[in-house]
């Protein structure tokens, strides 16, 4: 059994719509499993970056032998788009 997975939502009429079209060579029947993101378990860019923040791992790069750039290094990056 092979699996392919893909990202999509639930309609009102409660049919599965996919954001991508499957590959090709997917044809007959299938077994659909599908996973429902928990509210609680749905956590936020605001708490991951909180988290981050505290995260002890990360303290290191206080220190001052981490500055190793400053303003005036490198070249100015203009981005004409």
């Amino acid at each position: 059994m092979k699996a392919v997975e893909s990202l999509g939502g639930v309609e009102r009429e409660r049919h599965v719509l996919l954001d991508t079209p499957l590959p090709p060579g997917i044809n007959g029947r299938v077994r659909v499993i599908i996973l429902v993101e928990d509210e609680a378990d749905d956590v936020g860019e605001q708490q991951w970056l909180r988290a981050a923040a505290r995260n002890g791992g990360f303290e290191f790069l206080d220190s001052p032998g981490e500055d190793l750039y400053t303003l005036s290094d490198g070249k100015p990056f203009n981005d004409a788009g």
